[in-house]
């Protein structure tokens, strides 16, 4: 980290702690509200459970709509569904939607085409895609799945144009998701289910991954171009 670096960042993170103090009434109200309908069983359940027998379906489609529209943030609709269902039905609806929304994105990609496809992807991650999918084989593709933070909706789209065969995409998006789905819905369950330390030791453990991930991302990288040489 270079010197202009550390500056930039302590400036940053001044500037967030003052901002933090001065609004700390307003976040402590927010965050109260928020922890208090979390915990409200009947709050969260009364939209969901409102379908009835179709409640199911619709967090299932919640889950296919968060991988199609890429902003809808997948962590949370993960939690809650093991929140509502437990973590096993949590899972397994969870699990369900994202392999249908990947596929979609996948689809997508496969009918619009590589001109169309490049025109929607950050350029930011147009690089990484190029240099993954044209050097680097399946089971580093999977590999990229299972890590923490790595744009997986995007390369569903990216791969739909490359001549990655449907079953194998299927395999990889479906098994390479679960290890973070199931962590997700185990957070959510232990929420309900009152168990704070199962809760907080996941969490840690989540957001510990998801920044080595990010912070050694270049050696992830280079490791996987490793294996896949051998």
């Amino acid at each position: 980290m270079t010197q202009k670096t550390k500056i930039l960042t302590g400036l940053v993170i001044t500037a967030l702690a003052l901002a933090g103090y001065y609004f700390r009434i307003p976040i402590w109200k927010m965050t109260v509200h928020f922890y208090d309908l979390m915990t409200d069983r009947e709050a969260i359940q009364s939209y969901i459970l409102s379908w009835g027998m179709a409640a199911p379906i619709v967090f299932t489609a919640i889950q296919v709509l968060q991988v199609v529209i890429a902003p809808i943030p997948g962590e949370a609709t993960g939690f809650i569904g093991g929140f509502l269902f437990g973590a096993f039905k949590g899972f397994l609806y969870s699990s369900f939607g994202l392999a249908v929304g990947s596929m979609i994105n996948f689809g997508i990609g496969r009918l619009l085409g590589k001109q169309v496809i490049r025109k929607l992807i950050p350029p930011s991650q147009i690089a990484l895609l190029d240099k993954l999918v044209h050097r680097q084989g399946a089971i580093v593709l999977f590999i990229c799945f299972i890590f923490p933070g790595f744009p997986k909706d995007y390369l569903c789209l990216f791969l739909g144009f490359s001549d990655l065969p449907v079953k194998l995409f299927f395999i990889m998006a479906t098994f390479g998701r679960m290890p973070g789905t199931l962590a997700l819905s185990v957070q959510g369950a232990s929420l309900y289910d009152h168990e704070y330390v199962l809760m907080t030791v996941i969490t840690v453990f989540c957001i510990v991954s998801a920044y080595l991930s990010y912070r050694y991302k270049e050696n992830l990288y280079n490791w996987m171009e490793k294996l896949n040489g051998r």
